[in-house]
C-alpha cells in the first residue's frame, strides 16, 4: 500500500512567550487488517508503505513462516473510507496450515497496544465523550516538566533504554511516574496506579509520555479521562483525531522550553 506517509496539520507553537500559528508535517498512522485465506488474523497500526514486508515480518515473528516462499500471494487493498482499515490478504503456500485456536488465544493474551484485533477505526472512538475545558495551565510550567521528570527517571539514567510516563495533577504536581521498556506499558502502569488509588477515570490532570504520541497512547489517555496529553515526541494523525474526538489537549515536541499544541489550546494560558 503506497498511501501518503505524512500529512500536514495546523499547530500553535509556543516558545518563550511567543505564539506562532503554522502547519506541521505529521506522520500518518493508519490501521491495517491482515487476513490469511480470507480469515482475519490481526489489525495493526502503521505508517502506510511496504505493507507486504510488514505482513511477512509479522508472520515470521509469530513463528508462522520462515521463508518468503511460504506466502504464495499478498494482495493489498486500500480502505474504501477513512474509518475502515486498509487490507492485506495473504495466501500461504500449499501444505502450510495454521492452528487458529492457538493463534486466537495468543493474540488475545499478548496484544500490548490494546488496539490489535479491532476491525474498524470507529471502535477506537466508542465511548469517547468530550471532556470539560477546565482551568487554563501556564505554558511555562508545562515547559519545565521534562527537566523535573528527567531527575525522577532513575532506571533510564542507569540504562538509557526505558520509556517513562507520569501523571500530574491540575497544578502540575507529579503524583506518579512509571518506567518501562515499552511506552504503552509505562502508560498502562500509570492507569493502574490511577485505578489502585481510586482516581480512575481521572477527569483532570496531565499525562506526560517520554516517546511519541501515537494513537494508542492518546486512546489510553482519553479512556482514563486525562484532559491533557504531553509528549516529548511527535503525534500521529490518528492521535490528533482521537484527541479531537475526546476534546483533549494534545501537546507534542515538549522539550527545550517549547511545545507544539495540536488541539485543545483553550486549556493553555496564551
Amino acid at each position: 500500500m503506497n498511501g501518503p506517509q505524512t500529512t500536514r496539520r495546523p499547530v500553535t507553537r509556543l516558545s518563550q512567550g511567543a505564539v506562532e500559528r503554522l502547519e506541521d508535517e505529521i506522520a500518518v498512522e493508519r490501521p491495517l487488517e491482515m487476513r490469511i485465506e480470507g480469515r482475519p488474523l490481526a489489525v495493526t497500526l502503521r505508517t502506510p508503505g511496504r505493507d507486504r514486508e510488514l505482513g511477512l515480518g509479522f508472520l515470521a515473528g509469530e513463528g508462522l513462516i520462515r521463508r518468503p516462499e511460504d506466502v504464495r500471494a499478498a494482495r493489498e487493498t486500500p480502505a474504501a473510507c477513512g474509518d475502515e482499515p486498509d487490507l492485506l490478504e495473504l495466501e500461504l503456500a500449499p501444505g502450510l496450515s495454521l492452528d487458529w485456536s492457538r493463534l486466537e488465544r495468543h493474540f488475545a493474551a499478548t496484544a500490548a497496544c490494546g488496539l490489535c484485533g479491532r476491525a474498524h477505526l470507529e471502535a477506537l472512538r466508542t465511548g469517547l465523550t468530550p471532556m470539560e475545558p477546565g482551568l487554563p495551565i501556564d505554558p511555562e510550567a508545562i515547559a519545565g516538566l521534562p527537566a523535573r521528570l528527567r531527575e525522577a527517571q532513575i532506571a533510564f539514567a542507569a540504562t538509557g533504554a526505558l520509556h517513562a510516563a507520569a501523571f500530574c495533577d491540575s497544578s502540575l504536581q507529579v503524583l506518579a511516574l512509571r518506567e518501562d521498556v515499552g511506552r504503552h506499558n509505562a502508560v498502562d502502569k500509570i492507569a493502574g496506579w490511577l485505578v489502585g488509588t481510586g482516581r480512575y477515570p481521572a477527569g483532570t490532570g496531565l499525562l506526560w509520555a517520554s516517546g511519541r504520541a501515537g494513537a494508542e497512547i492518546a486512546l489510553k489517555a482519553a479512556r482514563a479521562r486525562i484532559p491533557v496529553l504531553a509528549a516529548v515526541g511527535a503525534p500521529s494523525s490518528l492521535a490528533i483525531e482521537i484527541a479531537e474526538a475526546a476534546r483533549m489537549t494534545l501537546i507534542g515536541f515538549l522539550r527545550e522550553g517549547r511545545m507544539n499544541v495540536y488541539c485543545g489550546l483553550e486549556r493553555i494560558s496564551t
